[in-house]
C-alpha cells in the first residue's frame, strides 16, 4: 500500500525462470506491493510453474505466444480487476531494479502524475549498463523524432520499466493496440493524446545474457512502427485522420 492506494506490480513473462526469482524478491522487498501480477506468454521453461510457488502472486499463462503487447493487456486488465490503484510494470529479467518503485508509485500516490517512466536515458545508464551502441543510436533517433511529432520532451520512449494510475488505464484505449512490441510506444502516444504529463526517473539498468531482448529484424519493424505511430498522432491532431488509437 501508498497512502492506501493498493500497489499491484504486473510481469509480462516469457522464458523468465532464470530470472523471476530474483525480481520478485526484489521486488516484494521494496515493502509496498501488494500483488504480484506475472503473465506468462506461453513459455518453453518452467516460468509458470516457478511463479506459482511466489506468495502473493497471481499467475496468468496464455495457451499460445501472443505476442508482448498482447501479454501486457492481460496484465492490465488483471491489475485492474484486482482492484489496483497503483500498476507497476517491472519486466522479470531482472534487467530494471526494483528498486524505484517506491518513488515511482509515490510519484502517482501523490496525485503529481498519472504515468512515471524508468529512463535509462537520464544519467547515462543506457550505455553504462551496456546497451549495445546500435540500439543506443536508435533510441536516440526515434525519441528525437517522436518528440517532434508528438510536442513532448521525452528522454525515450522505448524503456519496459512504467507505472500507472488507475484512473490513466481505464481512460486510455490500450486494448486497440498492437500485440507486438509497438504497444509501448502506442500506449504513450495514447497517454499524450489525452493530455496526461509523462515523469521520468534515471534507471541504471543492465544488458545480460538471460536478459529480454528483440534481435535486429524485428528491433527495425519496432522502429518503422514507432514513427508510423508518432505520425497517425500528428495527422489526428491535425484532423487530418482519425485513428481507432486516438479516440
Amino acid at each position: 500500500m501508498h497512502k492506501d492506494k493498493k500497489v499491484v506490480v504486473v510481469m509480462p513473462a516469457y522464458n523468465a525462470a532464470q530470472t523471476l526469482g530474483k525480481t520478485y524478491d526484489e521486488v516484494m522487498a521494496q515493502g509496498i506491493v501488494d500483488i504480484v501480477i506475472v503473465v506468462d506468454d506461453a513459455s518453453s521453461d518452467e516460468t509458470t510453474a516457478y511463479a506459482k510457488t511466489l506468495p502473493n502472486t497471481i499467475v496468468h499463462t496464455h495457451s499460445d505466444n501472443r505476442g508482448y503487447g498482447a501479454n501486457q493487456k492481460t496484465c492490465y486488465q488483471l491489475a485492474l480487476q484486482n482492484e489496483a490503484d497503483i500498476i507497476i510494470m517491472v519486466h522479470p529479467d531482472y534487467q530494471y531494479t526494483p528498486k524505484l518503485i517506491p518513488a515511482m508509485a509515490s510519484m502517482i500516490g501523490n496525485e503529481l502524475y498519472h504515468c512515471v517512466l524508468g529512463s535509462r536515458i537520464l544519467g547515462g545508464y543506457a550505455r553504462k549498463g551496456g546497451m549495445p551502441i546500435w540500439k543506443y543510436i536508435s533510441n536516440r533517433f526515434l525519441t528525437m523524432a517522436e518528440n517532434i511529432m508528438t510536442g513532448a520532451k521525452l528522454s525515450e520512449y522505448h524503456t519496459g520499466y512504467r507505472a500507472f494510475s488507475r484512473q490513466l488505464l481505464e481512460k486510455i484505449p490500450f486494448h486497440e493496440n498492437s500485440d507486438d512490441f509497438v504497444f509501448d510506444n502506442q500506449m504513450l502516444a495514447q497517454i499524450l493524446w489525452h493530455d496526461y504529463q509523462i515523469a521520468e526517473v534515471s534507471c541504471p539498468t543492465k544488458y545480460f545474457a538471460e536478459a529480454s531482448s528483440i534481435n535486429f529484424r524485428r528491433s527495425l519493424k519496432y522502429g518503422f512502427g514507432c514513427l508510423a505511430t508518432a505520425i497517425k498522432y500528428r495527422l489526428a491532431k491535425m484532423n487530418l485522420i482519425k485513428s481507432k488509437l486516438f479516440s
